[in-house]
C-alpha cells in the first residue's frame, strides 16, 4: 500500500513568501512588543489562557497545484495513483509551509488547524490547497508539549477539546491524514437491466468504496505511528468529487493524534472547567 508522504524536495516544502516575513515579525511570537493574531472566538481565546497556552500569531500555508491527468479503466475498480499522489504532495507543502511559521514564531503548537481547497477564476484547471491554524505557546515554557520531533504539535481540535485532553494527561502530536483518490467502476447495461425493479446490494460500487476508505484509513493510522504517537482522536472521512468526473472519487481521513503526558504536566484540579451556555432567546 504505497503511503505517498514525505516525497516532496524538504527546501520546497518549507520554503516561506517573503510577504509572511513582515507579518510574523510584528506578531507577539516574534516579537514581544507585537500583537497576537489568531482566528480564535473570544471563548476559544479565554479557554486557551486558562488551559496555560497563549496565542502568538495566525499562520498560513499554501500551494497552489495543477493535478494531473488519469482515466481508470471503464469496468474496474481501481486505485488512480497519479491523482493520489498530488492530492497528498500539495497538501503536505501546504502543512509542511504552516507549521513553518509557526517554527518562525518558536511556537509549542497549532490549535485549530483548518485545510481547505479553493479555485481561482484565472487558474481553473489548478486548485489551491490553505492550512491555516493559530501558534501558540505555553506561558511555563518547558516546551513538554511540543510534538516528539521537538517541533510545533499541529491539531483540529476545538479549544473545549483541546481544554479536555490537556486536563486528561494528553497533548495533541499532528493533523494527520490520508487519502485515496478512487475510480469505481462502470456498471454494465445488461447488469443494469436485471438489477431493475430488485431490492439488491451493488456489490461492485460496495467493494470499491470500501477499499478506497481502508486505503485512506489506513495511511492516515501509518502517518500517526511515524509522528510517535499513542491514538487518533476525532477521526473524519469525507467523500469528494472533484475535477475528474463522477466516477473518480476522493476519499479524505483525517484526524488528530495524541500522546500521553507525565503526570506533572497535567492540568490542575483546580483549572476551571469549560461549560455549555444554552441562549434561551427566541
Amino acid at each position: 500500500m504505497p503511503l505517498f508522504s514525505g516525497q516532496q524536495n524538504q527546501d520546497i516544502s518549507t520554503w516561506e513568501p517573503q510577504a509572511a516575513d513582515s507579518r510574523l515579525a510584528s506578531t507577539a511570537g516574534a516579537d514581544p512588543s507585537g500583537v497576537f493574531t489568531s482566528d480564535l472566538s473570544v471563548s476559544e481565546y479565554v479557554l486557551l489562557g486558562e488551559a496555560g497556552f497563549e496565542p502568538l500569531g495566525f499562520v498560513v500555508g499554501s500551494s497552489i497545484y495543477h493535478v494531473g491527468l488519469q482515466v481508470g479503466r471503464w469496468g474496474r475498480n481501481q486505485e488512480l495513483q497519479v491523482l493520489t499522489q498530488a492530492m497528498y504532495n500539495a497538501r503536505e507543502m501546504a502543512m509542511a509551509r504552516m507549521r513553518a511559521e509557526a517554527d518562525h514564531l518558536d511556537a509549542d503548537g497549532i490549535v485549530g488547524v483548518q485545510l481547505r481547497m479553493q479555485m481561482y477564476a484565472w487558474g481553473q484547471s489548478c486548485l489551491e490547497f490553505v492550512a491555516t491554524g493559530t501558534a501558540v505557546r505555553h506561558l511555563a515554557g518547558q516546551g513538554s508539549h511540543r510534538a516528539p520531533d521537538g517541533r510545533a504539535f499541529t491539531s483540529d481540535l476545538s479549544a473545549q477539546d483541546f481544554f479536555r485532553l490537556l486536563a486528561a494527561g494528553a497533548v495533541p502530536v499532528a493533523f494527520v491524514l490520508g487519502t485515496c483518490v478512487y475510480h469505481i467502476a462502470h456498471q454494465g447495461m445488461l447488469q443494469t437491466l436485471r438489477q431493475a425493479g430488485q431490492n439488491q446490494e451493488m456489490m461492485q460500487f460496495t467493494q470499491g468504496v470500501y477499499e478506497a476508505r481502508e486505503l485512506a484509513l489506513g495511511r492516515m493510522q501509518a502517518e500517526a505511528t511515524d509522528a510517535r504517537s499513542s491514538g487518533i482522536v476525532g477521526v473524519t472521512v469525507e467523500v469528494k468529487n472533484h475535477v475528474w468526473g463522477e466516477h473518480a472519487t476522493e476519499f479524505l481521513a483525517t484526524g488528530t493524534a495524541i500522546r500521553r503526558l507525565a503526570d506533572e504536566h497535567k492540568l490542575p484540579e483546580t483549572s476551571p472547567k469549560p461549560t455549555f451556555t444554552l441562549g434561551l432567546d427566541d
